[in-house]
């Protein structure tokens, strides 16, 4: 559990309501700028597979972090 604290440092500061609505901004902003970011790179032919990856695991990232979020702020999480 410490390790998942560490990788979602955001997600379990998510105690009050102010605190949970930062945290899901900052979780949308990474995904929202790192996608279109990687969007334009992963057109590039050679190396596009690799940001294409890269995009997804940043994805799925921020899906976890959300997630998180709103289960410590409901306090199924501690």
């Amino acid at each position: 559990m410490d390790n998942i604290k560490k990788l979602f440092p955001f997600a379990y500061k998510s105690t009050e309501p102010v605190a949970f609505i930062i945290a899901l901004v900052i979780y949308i902003v990474i995904d929202v700028v790192c996608g279109a970011i990687i969007g334009l790179l992963a057109s590039i032919p050679i190396i596009g597979i690799i940001f294409s990856i890269l995009g997804s695991l940043i994805g799925i990232y921020a899906f976890i972090g959300i997630v998180l979020s709103v289960l410590v702020f409901v306090k199924v999480l501690k």
